[in-house]
C-alpha cells in the first residue's frame, strides 16, 4: 500500500498483472482477503453513522455552493465507492464540504452545468498530479497561509448564513456588500425563520458540548452509565439530522395549516441523477452557446486552486488520523483516488468534493475498520436521492443555515494568532494577507499568502545569515545552504568585512552547512579567489562536505585551498602571517 508511484511504474515494466503491482493500485486488494466478520459489524455502524451525518451537510453545503440541494446529494455518494477501490486510510470520507462548496461557488457562481464540468478538469488535474507524483508542490502552501484561508473561508460561509437565518433574500454574494447589505435589511426579518434558526443553532451548540463533555470511555462506567453515554453520543453524533427533521415536521406542519411561516428549501429533482458526460458547452439565459474554451477561461485561477485545496484537505486530514491510528497512508495514492472521485462523481452532475474532517472524525470515533465503510454511507445517500427527496420540500432554510454555522465555526482558530505572534511575529504576514485577501476573493487570498511565504523563503536563501569572528583571521560561518540568489549578498560581505577593510583580510570560510552548489557560486568564488590573490591574502574553505568539494575540484579554481577544520585553516594561515 505504501509503494511509491515509481515503483510501480518499474514494477510494471517487469510484469504489470503481479499481485504486488495490483496491489500498488488497487489497496483494496490488500485488506479485503482478510476481512473479518467483526469488521462488518464496525464498518455497517460507522457507515450508516456518517450517512445520517452526510445528508444534512450535503444538502447544506450545496446552498454554500449556490446550487440546487439536490446537486450536494449528487456529490456525496461516488467518493464512498471510488475511495473503497483507491484509498489508504480508513477513516476518510470523501464528499462535499464547506471550504470546497465555498471555492466552487467563487469560481462558477452557481451554474450547475459548469460546477460539473469544474469536478472533471479538477480530479483530471490530481490524478495526472498523482501520476506525475506531484504532491509535494503542496509543501509550497505553508501553515499559516492554510490557516488564514480556512478562518476566512469560515467568516465568510458563515456570516453568508445570516440572511437564511434573518429570511433575507436577494442579498448580494460579495462579502462586504453582503455583510452591508444583511444589516441594512434586519428590519425586514422573518419572525419565524429567526426563532427556528435561533432555536436549532442553540440545539447544535447544546448537543455538540454535550458530545464533548462525555470524555473518555477508558473510565469504568456502570452498565446505566454505559448505555446513558452510548446514547447521548448517538443522539449528539446525529445532531444536524435529527435538527433537520425535527424543523421540517415543524415546517410541513404550519404548511398543512395553510402558514407559509418559514422560507423552505422548495421544490427538488427526484430520483437519481443520470450517468452521463459533463457538459462541455453551457447555454447563458439569453440562449447565448458558452464554448468549452470559454468556460475553461472563465475557471481563471480556480482550475489551479481549487485541485490543490482540495488534496491539501484531505492528505492532511488523512494524514492526521493515519497518525493518531497508527497506521500509513500513500501520498500519491490519496491523490489518485481524489482525482478518479472528481472524475466519475462529474458523470452523476457532482461538484468537486474533498475528504470531510468533521464526518471522517466521526467515522473514527464509531470505530470503523475499513474503507468500506464508505460504501454504507453512499448507499445512505444513494436511498435518500431514491425515496426522500420530496420530503426535502419542506427543509427550512433556517435550519440548514444553523447546520452550516456551526459546521465551520471550529474552524476559527483564533488562538493560532497568539501562537504565532509567541513563537514568530514574520509569520503573521501571509496569514494577514491570506486572511484580508480572502475576502475579496478566497483564490486571490491563497494566490497572495503563497506570493508572500515564497518572497518570505526566497529572501532567507539570498540573504542567508553569516557569521563573522576575528581570529587574526576573518572567519565567516554560513549558517545555511549556499546558492545563485546568495552568491551577491556572500560576495559582498567578504569585499565589505575583509577585502575593503584596512588593512585587507585573509578570511576562512566554514562551509560544513553547505550541502549544494551551482556553477553561479563557482563562478563568484573564482572572482573572490581572483581578489584575494592579487591582494596576497587567501581565500581558505573549512569543513568542506564531499559532494560540494568535488564540484569545487571539477572547477579547477585557482588557488583553491580547503581543510577538514576551522582550526587547521587558521594554523595554516597563522603560519603564512609572518611571510606576508
Amino acid at each position: 500500500m505504501d509503494q511509491p508511484l515509481l515503483g510501480r511504474v518499474s514494477a510494471a515494466g517487469r510484469g504489470c498483472c503481479s499481485c504486488s503491482t495490483l496491489k500498488a493500485w488497487l489497496p483494496i486488494l490488500s485488506w479485503l482477503p482478510s476481512y473479518k466478520l467483526k469488521w462488518l459489524k464496525m464498518d455497517l455502524l460507522a457507515g450508516l453513522t456518517v450517512g445520517l451525518t452526510t445528508v444534512p451537510q450535503a444538502l447544506a453545503y450545496a446552498e454554500v455552493a449556490g446550487l440546487p440541494v439536490q446537486y450536494g446529494l449528487y456529490s456525496a455518494f461516488m467518493g464512498g465507492f471510488i475511495y473503497t477501490l483507491l484509498g489508504t486510510s480508513k477513516d476518510v470520507t470523501l464528499g462535499p464540504t464547506a471550504i470546497m462548496s465555498l471555492l466552487c461557488f467563487t469560481v462558477v457562481g452557481g451554474q450547475p452545468h459548469r460546477a460539473v464540468l469544474l469536478s472533471l478538469l479538477c480530479g483530471l488535474i490530481q490524478a495526472v498530479m498523482a501520476l506525475l507524483r506531484l504532491g509535494f508542490l503542496l509543501d509550497f502552501i505553508s501553515f499559516p497561509v492554510i490557516k488564514g484561508f480556512t478562518c476566512a473561508a469560515a467568516v465568510t460561509i458563515g456570516f453568508g448564513q445570516v440572511k437564511n437565518i434573518l429570511g433575507l433574500q436577494g442579498i448580494p454574494q460579495e462579502f462586504f456588500l453582503e455583510v452591508y447589505y444583511t444589516f441594512h435589511r434586519i428590519p425586514e426579518a422573518r419572525i419565524g425563520d429567526v426563532v427556528l434558526g435561533l432555536l436549532c443553532l442553540g440545539l447544535l451548540v447544546m448537543l455538540s458540548l454535550m458530545k464533548a463533555s462525555l470524555g473518555s470511555d477508558e473510565a469504568p462506567y456502570s452498565s446505566c452509565s454505559r448505555v446513558a453515554r452510548k446514547l447521548v453520543w448517538t443522539v449528539a453524533t446525529m445532531r444536524n439530522s435529527l435538527v433537520v427533521l425535527a424543523a421540517s415536521v415543524i415546517a410541513f406542519s404550519w404548511d398543512a395549516y395553510g402558514y407559509q411561516v418559514f422560507t423552505i428549501t422548495g421544490k427538488t429533482s427526484p430520483g437519481l441523477p443520470p450517468f452521463m458526460p459533463p457538459p462541455t458547452t453551457d447555454t447563458t439565459a439569453n440562449g447565448t452557446i458558452v464554448s468549452f474554451g470559454e468556460i475553461v477561461e472563465g475557471f481563471g485561477s480556480g482550475l489551479a486552486v481549487i485541485p490543490f485545496m482540495g488534496l491539501l484537505e484531505s492528505i492532511a486530514i488523512a494524514k492526521a488520523f493515519a497518525s493518531q491510528n497508527d497506521y500509513r497512508i500513500d501520498a500519491n495514492q490519496e491523490l489518485l483516488a481524489i482525482g478518479v472521485t472528481n472524475i466519475m462523481g462529474s458523470f452523476v452532475s457532482a461538484y468537486p468534493v474533498t475528504g470531510s474532517f468533521g464526518r471522517t472524525a466521526v467515522n473514527s470515533q464509531t470505530g470503523v475498520c475499513t474503507p468500506a465503510g464508505g460504501i454504507v454511507t453512499s448507499f445512505i445517500v444513494l436511498l435518500s436521492l431514491a425515496f426522500l427527496m420530496p420530503a426535502f420540500y419542506y427543509i427550512p432554510k433556517a435550519s440548514l443555515a444553523a447546520v452550516i454555522i456551526c459546521a465551520v465555526a471550529p474552524m476559527v482558530d483564533y488562538q493560532v494568532v497568539a501562537k504565532m505572534w509567541r513563537i514568530r511575529k514574520l509569520d503573521l504576514l501571509p496569514f494577514l494577507v491570506t486572511f484580508l485577501m480572502s475576502f475579496w476573493q478566497v483564490q486571490y487570498g491563497i494566490l497572495g499568502g503563497v506570493a508572500v511565504s515564497g518572497a518570505m523563503l526566497l529572501y532567507n536563501i539570498a540573504r542567508p545569515r553569516i557569521e563573522v569572528s576575528d581570529h587574526g583571521v576573518l572567519v565567516m560561518e554560513l549558517d545555511s545552504g549556499l546558492s545563485f540568489p546568495a552568491t551577491e549578498y556572500l560576495s559582498h560581505v567578504i569585499h565589505t568585512q575583509a577585502l575593503q577593510a584596512s588593512p585587507p583580510r585573509s578570511v576562512v570560510l566554514d562551509c560544513h552547512h553547505v550541502s549544494t552548489i551551482d556553477y553561479s557560486v563557482i563562478s563568484e568564488l573564482r572572482d573572490l579567489l581572483r581578489q584575494f590573490k592579487l591582494r596576497d591574502l587567501h581565500l581558505v574553505f573549512s569543513r568542506l562536505q564531499p559532494s560540494v568539494l568535488t564540484v569545487l575540484l571539477a572547477a579547477d579554481l585557482q588557488g583553491l585551498r580547503y581543510t577538514d577544520s576551522v582550526e587547521a585553516a587558521l594554523q595554516m594561515e597563522s603560519e603564512n602571517l609572518p611571510n606576508d
